[in-house]
């Protein structure tokens, strides 16, 4: 029997599958704290089915194979089974379960319905966390070969390719970039910023999603205004500068190996902080794991860019302008950075400030809705009608009950998800930006980024 998801990349080998699938299994409960995870959650009623309330994949599709702890059962059974003594002794009564590739195709398929949002472990009684059980099975379904392509020529293009980087960006192409945005920015907004490049010793090391660089220009040209007009001390790396990390979504191997990169690049530049740019699922990559493969206590600080942003604007060192933004205006929290309450009222403040009609979500904050497109769903193109229709459905109508005009967003992969999302579901006259692209709209200019055309007018003539 073949995978049959069709976007998953080169035919799977299936010789032998299910015995590999299961030394796997064995590997990663011998190496990691799973295997505490999975006893706990075997030993409780794991299908009360509470969780379906909560889950807006279910609540869209009304198919038993997204509620959270059905999809649960299918890696918990094979853990009891396999890996516990009861399992043990139950093959010796009689027959039972046996793990084979038409339930490997099964959970090949449902693993990737869910989003990763994590919402259903809000509801949960017995706080099992049934995102990270999702993982999990990913992860396992990964090591023996079944990844989704988008995810897999990503992250081989990052790990092993030569820029080093998921959208494939040469080093030469991102100073280009950087460069252009400078002149861009003048040429626009009539002020100059800057975007140091290899620069030893400084505060912060910059790592927004790397496809920032090919697609979203005013959040960077945003976060550039905010650190030049700070006076920050920071700078961007040529050998990593992609802040994506897509082992958070199907393999903690490669989670593992892609925030190295970063503390790597931070240590050849001799920085001292991470600064993550606008994207969830990069800003928990890097916060929460640093911290586990790098280092523990001794590993560097991480911080986002709407928290220093809203540092600058506290200490009076970053000036926005009251209610410089007239439209109306919501806000989208991404579920890696407002599930566990890490960033939820700093982007915010800052809306409140600088936005004069701002109106929230209902939920919002840790019980948010996800965008749809979580747990890197929204890489695979092939399921655009399955992430807009059933997992964007709850989305769209929070977006359409606010009446709002612009949707902040401050994550790359919830930015292509939403517009998607407005797109597919007649919500075409919402825009959807980031934090730092109203930013840049809103700051009060210090003296010293100023263009002064007469100054530059002089300058031209006097040319030869």
């Amino acid at each position: 029997m073949a995978i049959q998801c069709s976007y998953y990349l080169e035919p799977v080998d299936t010789t032998d599958l299910p015995r590999r699938f299961l030394d796997a299994f064995a590997a990663v409960l011998a190496h990691s704290s799973y295997a505490m995870v999975l006893d706990a959650a075997s030993h409780v009623s794991a299908r009360c089915g509470r969780c379906a309330s909560t889950c807006p994949v279910y609540q869209a599709s009304d198919d038993p194979r997204d509620i959270p702890c059905l999809r649960s059962e299918l890696v918990l059974k094979v853990y009891r089974r396999y890996f516990t003594p009861r399992g043990a002794l139950a093959t010796r009564l009689g027959p039972g379960f046996e793990l084979d590739e038409a339930y490997i195709n099964t959970m090949a398929e449902e693993m990737y319905r869910c989003t990763a949002c994590r919402r259903c472990k809000l509801e949960c009684p017995m706080g099992i966390d049934h995102g990270l059980i999702t993982h999990l099975g990913r992860w396992l379904l990964a090591e023996v070969g079944i990844i989704p392509k988008a995810l897999r020529v990503a992250t081989r293009e990052q790990l092993e390719g030569k820029t080093n980087n998921t959208s494939a960006i040469p080093a030469a192409a991102l100073i280009d970039t950087c460069e252009f945005l400078e002149e861009d920015c003048v040429d626009t907004h009539g002020f100059k910023i800057r975007f140091p490049i290899d620069q030893q010793d400084a505060e912060y090391i910059f790592f927004p999603a790397v496809s920032d660089y090919l697609l979203e220009p005013d959040t960077l040209m945003g976060n550039a205004a905010v650190m030049t007009a700070t006076n920050a001390s920071w700078t961007i790396g040529t050998r990593y500068f992609d802040g994506i990390n897509y082992g958070l979504f199907y393999s903690d191997r490669m989670l593992d190996r892609i925030v190295n990169m970063e503390v790597q690049e931070l240590k050849r530049l001799n920085a001292r902080t991470v600064l993550i740019g606008e994207c969830g699922h990069a800003s928990r990559s890097a916060k929460a794991f640093i911290r586990t493969f790098c280092g523990g206590d001794r590993a560097p600080e991480v911080i986002n860019c709407m928290e220093y942003a809203l540092r600058m604007l506290n200490e009076g060192r970053l000036e926005l302008r009251k209610n410089a933004i007239d439209a109306r205006v919501t806000y989208h929290d991404p579920c890696n950075i407002a599930r566990s309450g890490w960033i939820i009222e700093q982007p915010r403040e800052i809306l409140r400030h600088i936005a004069s009609d701002f109106v929230d979500m209902t939920p919002h904050g840790r019980e948010n809705y996800c965008c749809g497109g979580g747990g890197g769903t929204v890489s695979i193109d092939e399921i655009r009608s399955f992430r807009t229709h059933i997992g964007g459905a709850t989305k769209a109508e929070q977006i359409r009950r606010t009446g709002a005009t612009i949707v902040v967003s401050p994550c790359a992969n919830c930015k292509k998800q939403l517009r998607e999302v407005c797109e597919d579901n007649n919500l075409e006259h919402v825009q959807v930006v980031g934090l730092h692209d109203l930013i840049l709209q809103a700051i009060v200019v210090p003296a010293a980024m100023r263009v002064d055309p007469q100054s530059d007018a002089a300058s031209a003539t006097a040319s030869p």
